[in-house]
């Protein structure tokens, strides 16, 4: 059983047009909802590939019920907290013109019974999954060091801890030294105060993170690959260019990956392999959490990776 944590889900509503024109009305030519955040996105994906979820977090109002009736289709486990608060929606506008616009709703405010309801029954379900997984941003009302404490219970019951979330946030996880963190370059850039001009660079970067006891720092580079950094090796992985649809969720897919290949026992370098065709092929769907599975078996090996 994998454990996916999503402290603030939402709805993600796909919008598709020409071109999105500011102060004016913008007309949608399709529109898709669909059950979204970072956590809830990694099951989707190892739901598809038969994984045993179990999925938690915080859900409220008619948002919340719709996200929790569509894992409860794809037979996730589901062990949510209800609040009282409303779910928020996340909304992807996806021009012609090859421009993506994320316009993202705050979520609502969780009391401190709602938490405390939630910590009491994550410590019960940490201590029965192999692998807990923990992703997106956090809701109003949980402070900023929330994934410090759940990683600290994992840790506490056995489990490794894989982190992908960004700001105050993951600067307080990491002081529980995850098994796994998954920045994008930018949130890496925001870590190590400054910017990083080169692969060599960025390598240095994660590789600094990882000398902080977190075992495996992983890097997402969008079009340009991913960074892979251990004790053992830095690999940078490129994958091969797809028609992309769609690239929100991508990282998302990286974490699924990387899940998988732990359980299945995969050595780093298959490991990366695959995460970099399942990345790329999810850029070539319109869902978030939707892969292609004969496409990212096709490009498989097509991956190119570098030891840097």
């Amino acid at each position: 059983m994998i454990l996916t944590v999503t402290l603030n889900p939402a709805v993600d509503k796909t919008y598709t047009t020409g071109a999105l024109m500011l102060g004016q009305v913008n007309r949608m030519r399709t529109a898709h909802n669909i059950a979204g955040g970072k956590g809830i996105n990694v099951a989707k994906i190892l739901r598809q590939y038969g994984y045993e979820v179990m999925v938690m977090g915080f859900l409220g109002g008619y948002t919340g019920q719709f996200i929790e009736e569509y894992m409860k289709g794809i037979h996730a486990e589901c062990r949510f907290t209800h609040v009282a608060g409303e779910t928020r929606s996340s909304i992807n506008v996806i021009a012609e013109d090859g421009y993506v616009t994320e316009i993202l709703e705050p979520g609502p405010a969780v009391s401190a019974k709602e938490l405390e309801r939630f910590m009491e029954e994550y410590e019960r379900a940490a201590a029965g999954c192999e692998l807990v997984i923990m992703s997106g941003s956090v809701a109003k009302g949980i402070s900023a060091d929330i994934y410090q404490q759940l990683v600290a219970i994992g840790k506490k019951a056995g489990t490794r801890c894989i982190l992908d979330t960004s700001g105050e946030a993951l600067i307080h996880g990491m002081k529980a030294s995850p098994f796994l963190i998954k920045p994008n370059q930018k949130e890496l850039e925001y870590l190590v105060g400054h910017r990083l001009k080169d692969i060599g660079e960025i390598r240095d970067a994660a590789e600094k993170l990882r000398r902080r006891g977190i075992e495996h720092v992983l890097v997402s580079l969008g079009k340009k690959g991913l960074l892979s950094v251990t004790e053992k090796a830095a690999l940078w992985a490129k994958a091969p260019a797809v028609k992309t649809v769609n690239t929100v969720g991508s990282g998302d897919s990286v974490v699924a990956s990387y899940a998988m290949s732990l359980l299945k026992g995969e050595d780093g370098y298959t490991a990366l392999k695959r995460a970099a065709a399942i990345s790329a092929a999810h850029t070539a769907t319109l869902e978030s959490g939707d892969i292609l599975l004969e496409l990212a078996e096709e490009l498989l090996e097509k991956v190119q990776i570098e030891n840097v």
